[in-house]
Protein backbone atom coordinates (compact mmCIF):
# COMPACT_ATOMS: atom_id res chain seq x y z
CA UNK A 1 0.00 0.00 0.00
CA UNK A 2 1.30 3.46 -0.87
CA UNK A 3 -1.33 5.49 1.04
CA UNK A 4 -4.98 6.52 1.05
CA UNK A 5 -6.79 9.62 -0.15
CA UNK A 6 -9.41 10.90 2.31
CA UNK A 7 -11.96 13.13 0.54
CA UNK A 8 -13.61 15.55 3.01
CA UNK A 9 -17.08 14.13 2.39
CA UNK A 10 -15.90 10.58 3.16
CA UNK A 11 -14.17 11.38 6.46
CA UNK A 12 -16.17 10.03 9.41
CA UNK A 13 -17.36 12.62 11.93
CA UNK A 14 -18.21 11.86 15.55
CA UNK A 15 -20.65 14.48 16.88
CA UNK A 16 -20.28 15.00 20.61
CA UNK A 17 -21.92 17.38 23.07
CA UNK A 18 -18.74 19.52 23.16
CA UNK A 19 -18.01 19.51 19.42
CA UNK A 20 -16.97 17.22 16.55
CA UNK A 21 -14.10 14.87 15.81
CA UNK A 22 -13.47 14.42 12.07
CA UNK A 23 -11.19 11.44 11.40
CA UNK A 24 -8.61 12.40 8.77
CA UNK A 25 -6.50 9.29 9.31
CA UNK A 26 -6.98 6.26 11.56
CA UNK A 27 -6.13 2.60 11.12
CA UNK A 28 -9.62 1.36 10.22
CA UNK A 29 -10.00 3.98 7.46
CA UNK A 30 -6.49 4.45 6.06
CA UNK A 31 -4.51 1.47 7.48
CA UNK A 32 -2.16 3.99 9.16
CA UNK A 33 0.20 2.52 11.74
CA UNK A 34 2.18 5.49 12.99
CA UNK A 35 -0.18 8.52 12.82
CA UNK A 36 -3.73 9.22 13.88
CA UNK A 37 -4.95 12.62 12.65
CA UNK A 38 -8.17 14.28 13.82
CA UNK A 39 -9.78 17.62 12.99
CA UNK A 40 -11.45 18.74 16.21
CA UNK A 41 -14.16 21.38 16.44
CA UNK A 42 -14.71 22.76 19.93
CA UNK A 43 -17.95 24.69 20.34
CA UNK A 44 -17.99 27.75 22.62
CA UNK A 45 -18.15 26.40 26.17
CA UNK A 46 -17.06 22.97 24.95
CA UNK A 47 -13.96 21.08 25.87
CA UNK A 48 -12.05 17.82 25.86
CA UNK A 49 -11.60 17.32 29.60
CA UNK A 50 -8.40 16.16 31.33
CA UNK A 51 -7.13 12.90 29.82
CA UNK A 52 -3.96 11.15 28.69
CA UNK A 53 -2.85 8.82 25.90
CA UNK A 54 -0.61 6.03 27.26
CA UNK A 55 2.23 5.23 24.85
CA UNK A 56 1.28 7.99 22.40
CA UNK A 57 2.74 11.39 21.72
CA UNK A 58 0.46 14.16 20.49
CA UNK A 59 0.67 17.52 18.76
CA UNK A 60 -2.30 19.87 18.87
CA UNK A 61 -2.34 22.70 16.31
CA UNK A 62 -4.90 25.53 16.46
CA UNK A 63 -6.27 26.23 12.97
CA UNK A 64 -9.03 28.71 13.90
CA UNK A 65 -10.17 30.46 17.05
CA UNK A 66 -8.53 30.02 20.44
CA UNK A 67 -8.51 27.51 23.29
CA UNK A 68 -7.54 27.30 26.93
CA UNK A 69 -4.94 24.53 26.67
CA UNK A 70 -3.70 22.60 29.68
CA UNK A 71 -0.48 20.59 29.73
CA UNK A 72 -0.25 19.00 33.14
CA UNK A 73 -1.00 21.83 35.56
CA UNK A 74 0.18 24.55 33.15
CA UNK A 75 -2.47 26.62 31.35
CA UNK A 76 -1.93 28.69 28.18
CA UNK A 77 -4.29 30.37 25.76
CA UNK A 78 -3.44 29.11 22.29
CA UNK A 79 -4.56 31.02 19.20
CA UNK A 80 -4.58 30.17 15.49
CA UNK A 81 -1.07 29.14 14.45
CA UNK A 82 -0.04 27.97 17.94
CA UNK A 83 0.73 24.35 18.78
CA UNK A 84 1.65 22.19 21.75
CA UNK A 85 3.63 18.94 21.91
CA UNK A 86 2.38 16.49 24.54
CA UNK A 87 4.70 13.69 25.61
CA UNK A 88 3.31 10.16 25.85
CA UNK A 89 1.10 9.61 28.88
CA UNK A 90 0.96 13.28 29.93
CA UNK A 91 -2.33 14.70 31.17
CA UNK A 92 -3.80 17.51 29.08
CA UNK A 93 -7.12 19.18 28.23
CA UNK A 94 -8.53 21.70 25.73
CA UNK A 95 -11.41 24.06 26.51
CA UNK A 96 -13.08 26.66 24.32
CA UNK A 97 -13.81 29.50 26.77
CA UNK A 98 -14.40 31.95 23.92
CA UNK A 99 -17.46 32.97 21.87
CA UNK A 100 -16.45 31.44 18.51
CA UNK A 101 -15.81 27.85 17.44
CA UNK A 102 -12.24 26.64 17.68
CA UNK A 103 -10.78 24.25 15.11
CA UNK A 104 -7.78 22.10 16.02
CA UNK A 105 -5.75 19.40 14.35
CA UNK A 106 -4.66 16.63 16.71
CA UNK A 107 -1.89 14.28 15.56
CA UNK A 108 -1.10 11.22 17.68
CA UNK A 109 1.41 8.46 17.20
CA UNK A 110 1.93 5.62 17.04
CA UNK A 111 -1.60 4.37 16.35
CA UNK A 112 -3.35 2.29 19.02
CA UNK A 113 -6.11 -0.11 17.98
CA UNK A 114 -8.71 0.51 15.27
CA UNK A 115 -9.58 3.94 16.68
CA UNK A 116 -5.96 5.02 16.36
CA UNK A 117 -5.65 6.26 19.88
CA UNK A 118 -6.03 5.15 23.46
CA UNK A 119 -7.57 7.53 25.97
CA UNK A 120 -7.68 7.48 29.76
CA UNK A 121 -10.07 10.03 31.31
CA UNK A 122 -8.58 11.44 34.51
CA UNK A 123 -10.96 14.41 34.89
CA UNK A 124 -12.66 13.10 38.02
CA UNK A 125 -9.39 12.56 39.96
CA UNK A 126 -7.25 15.08 41.84
CA UNK A 127 -5.88 17.56 41.01
CA UNK A 128 -7.68 17.55 37.64
CA UNK A 129 -11.23 17.76 39.04
CA UNK A 130 -10.50 21.04 40.82
CA UNK A 131 -7.71 22.59 38.77
CA UNK A 132 -9.82 24.91 36.62
CA UNK A 133 -11.77 26.25 39.61
CA UNK A 134 -8.49 27.55 41.06
CA UNK A 135 -8.35 30.15 38.27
Amino acid sequence: MIGTFMPAKKAKVDRLDWGNMKWLSRPKDTKAKKLCVIEVLLKPGGGHNFHKHPGQEEVIYVVEGAVEQWLGTQKKVMKAGDSVFIAAGQVHASFNVFKKNAKLIAILGPCKGKAGYGLVDVSKGKPWSTLRSKG
